[in-house]
């Protein structure tokens, strides 16, 4: 029997942590039909519950993340501020850098992998790690991902 998609997430959260890790980690489905980002996990259940949606914008950040297909780092709170209209409760919790990994299947994104932490925590060298680590988890995190009702 496969994991449920909660435990794919939260195997995937714990790995990050052989990699530096992140204070704040969620796992996002892209609803195209509804041009929405629903969040499928969350290590902040309190200010990021689970049921919590954001709207998709083609701004910089989809662009290059919906579009492009690519990973978008932010070490510190100016580089992701214009996108993240949350970016006071994501301070607040000690959170002042970011990076969105996206999770593709059959050629688009079907949803994002997001760790925040303080600012400057992402080095090329974690972005790295963590993106091959998104890549080698990617089967199980689409079934997990697809397994999420929209």
């Amino acid at each position: 029997m496969p994991p449920s998609p909660s435990e794919t997430f939260r195997r995937l959260h714990e790995a990050t942590s052989a990699h530096g890790g992140a204070r704040l980690f969620t796992v996002s489905r892209i609803d195209y039909d509804a041009q929405l980002s629903r969040r499928a996990y969350t290590s902040h259940p309190a200010e990021y519950p689970v049921s919590g949606t954001k709207p998709m914008v083609i701004d910089g950040w989809g662009r290059q993340v919906i579009e492009g297909q690519r990973t978008f780092v932010a070490n510190s709170t100016d580089g992701f501020s214009p996108y993240f209209p949350d970016h006071p409760l994501i301070n607040a919790l000690g959170c002042q850098s970011a990076i969105n990994i996206p999770v593709v299947e059959g050629g688009k994104v079907v949803g994002t992998v997001n760790l925040l932490d303080v600012e400057n925590h992402f080095t090329p060298e974690r972005v790295a790690a963590f993106e091959a680590l998104v890549a080698r988890e990617r089967p199980a995190l689409v079934a997990a991902l697809e397994a999420m009702p929209l």
